[in-house]
């Protein structure tokens, strides 16, 4: 294994691949003396200055580097060509199908019963029911989900509706062999204010429970649960064409090799589902604050450029009204792992999009109406991030990671690691370990294909590390006031 690594030929420093006793591993190291005020420069761009005199050697991090960013920025329309989207010859052997389910709206990857509240407040009443009906499902369901959260109540206005509809997203999600919707009853946001969101739900995998309406809530929704099963327990896995896969992308708890190993991996693996027809989708919108020309430079038509920019500035805009810092990042576990500036945070982000061009840009709360490359609004909490790519239609989410988590979605949540020393350490929370790139000789092609085969065998239903551990969660995007 190499000690360090120049990323690109325009750098000014390098990553340090072996740590030592001045410089930890994943952190950057200056190649030549870099000026008080002059650009340090990472991945071929500018990721912050130097706030005094930088000599060749220098460790290069938070006390000598800062941000360039600052406000609102004026965007060019610059479209570059983009890669990866062509099937040619590069792409030819990729596994074209996957073994998932057909249903009324699309195709799914697992057979499970969720559960959704209306309301926090029968969470528990939620997830007892899931525990007992996992204790006795059949082995075609995959299992019974609780999908609690805190929220139906007490809101007003938009962040009333947001709740409203990535419940409702959730339902229409083809993962979900049936939906049992419990209600309390008095709640705002009650199975009456739901239904403009559950426009065109299957109707025949779907029940409703209000538990203020009944004697006994536990014995009522076993019996719709019930019901339910019988349904589900019939359905039976079929061959899939790989472009109806839709894969979401997500990273956290980011260090100094996620840029120069999981986060590239993935975007070639981007490149390969949208090569195939398929769909991929890529948020956290405060992680591309540094590196948005780029995607910019992606879009395919003016259009999509001018859906880009609204919405960088709307979360800009987001920010400002709360009277919070636009650019208060990395995190301190993102400065601890090597990333110094949300230049070079959001530089090594956006690289999961891989190179195929933009083609479509979504509200939060949207899901999927266009193939290839989606952008999709959202926070950068993981939690709140990787619900809102399920509810836009991921079937599965790739999410990658130099610090390591148990997170869990409403889908099957990949958690790629950027150093092999994670991938061996908490094996209980890795699927795949892209430290490879730089701990063995094989190379990027070959570690990318692999990515893509395990991908499928999930999409066919192998369990990744969280479903094996039993977890399911979700976060909505709070946005308002609480009455």
């Amino acid at each position: 294994m190499k000690k360090s690594i120049k990323i690109n030929e325009r750098d000014n420093v390098m990553v340090m691949l072996e740590g030592n006793d001045k410089i930890p591993a994943g952190h950057k190291v200056a190649l030549c003396d870099i000026p008080e005020g002059s650009p340090v420069i990472k991945y071929g761009n500018v990721i912050g200055y130097a706030k005094c005199g930088i000599k060749e050697g220098d460790w290069v991090h938070v006390h000598n580097v800062r941000t360039g960013l600052s406000g609102k920025l004026d965007y060019r329309y610059d479209p570059v060509p983009a890669g990866g989207t062509e099937p040619g010859a590069k792409y030819n052997n990729l596994w074209k199908t996957f073994m998932g389910y057909r249903r009324k709206n699309g195709a799914g990857v697992r057979n499970e019963i969720w559960i959704i509240p209306t309301v926090g407040c029968v969470n528990h009443i939620a997830e007892a029911l899931a525990a007992e009906f996992n204790a006795k499902k059949p082995e075609a369901v995959d299992a019974v989900v609780a999908m609690t959260h805190p929220y139906g109540c007490s809101q007003m206005g938009d962040d009333q509706e947001h709740t409203a509809m990535i419940l409702g997203d959730l339902a229409h999600h083809p993962n979900c062999g049936g939906v049992l919707f419990l209600s309390l009853g008095c709640e705002n946001n009650n199975l009456d204010h739901m239904k403009p969101y559950l426009e065109g739900i299957d109707e025949e995998r779907t029940r409703f429970l209000v538990c203020q309406e009944c004697e006994d809530e536990m014995a009522e929704g076993a019996h719709l649960l019930d019901e339910l099963i019988v349904i589900a327990g019939k359905d039976r896995r079929t061959e899939i064409p790989v472009s109806e896969l839709t894969v979401g992308l997500k990273c956290g708890g980011s260090d100094g090799f996620s840029g120069i190993t999981a986060n590239p991996l993935t975007g070639l693996f981007s490149d390969m589902l949208v090569s195939c027809g398929g769909t991929s989708i890529l948020t956290e919108v405060p992680e591309m604050f540094g590196a948005e020309q780029l995607l910019m430079n992606r879009a395919k038509n003016r259009e999509v450029f001018d859906k880009t920019v609204s919405l960088i500035n709307d979360f800009k805009d987001y920010y400002e009204r709360n009277n919070q810092v636009i650019y208060e990042n990395p995190s301190p576990g993102n400065k601890a792992g090597g990333i110094t500036t949300l230049e070079d945070k959001s530089l090594g982000c956006v690289q999961k999009s891989g190179s195929a061009e933009v083609s479509d840009v979504l509200k939060y709360g949207d899901r999927i109406c266009t193939k290839g490359l989606n952008l999709l609004e959202g926070p950068g909490n993981d939690m709140v991030a990787v619900t809102a790519l399920a509810a836009a239609g991921a079937h599965i989410i790739l999410f990658t990671t130099g610090r390591g988590t148990p997170l869990s979605s409403p889908v099957p949540t990949v958690k790629i690691s950027s150093n092999s020393n994670l991938a061996s350490r908490k094996s209980n929370w890795i699927d795949f370990d892209a430290g490879r790139l730089v701990s063995t000789e094989a190379g990027a092609d070959e570690i990318a294909a692999e990515l893509y085969d395990y991908v499928l065998d999930v999409a066919s239903g192998k369990y990744v590390s969280s479903e094996k551990a039993g977890y399911h969660s979700m976060t909505i995007f709070k946005q308002g006031v609480t009455l």
